[in-house]
């Protein structure tokens, strides 16, 4: 059992190497400016932004002020006129006054 193997060929290495020193690597982070109160935005446009930014992914921690007062819930969805929540509540788009992404300091 004593074979012998052919000898592997490899090149002869004369000159520094220099390999992975220029890459750059960014992590693509976006600095979201928050919806700002007192913008001119209509409700519709407010939601569409929330439902578009990065910060939604499946729910949204949203505060709600509607006819009736604030409320704070989670948003999962939306159809024509309504909002959809977490705890499968719906709420009229159209007694909605003011919505905003609830900060998390």
């Amino acid at each position: 059992m004593d074979k012998k193997l052919p000898k592997v060929f490899a090149n002869k290495i004369d000159k520094p190497l220099k390999n992975n020193e220029t890459i750059y690597y960014d992590r693509g982070e976006k600095k979201e400016e928050p919806i700002k109160p007192n913008s001119s935005l209509t409700i519709n446009q407010k939601i569409n932004q929330i439902f578009g930014s990065s910060r939604y992914v499946y729910k949204a921690d949203v505060i709600i002020t509607t006819k009736n007062g604030t409320l704070n819930k989670k948003i999962i969805g939306r159809n024509r006129h309504e909002l959809i929540t977490m705890d499968n509540e719906v709420i009229p788009i159209s007694d909605i006054t003011d919505i905003a992404f609830k900060n998390n300091d």
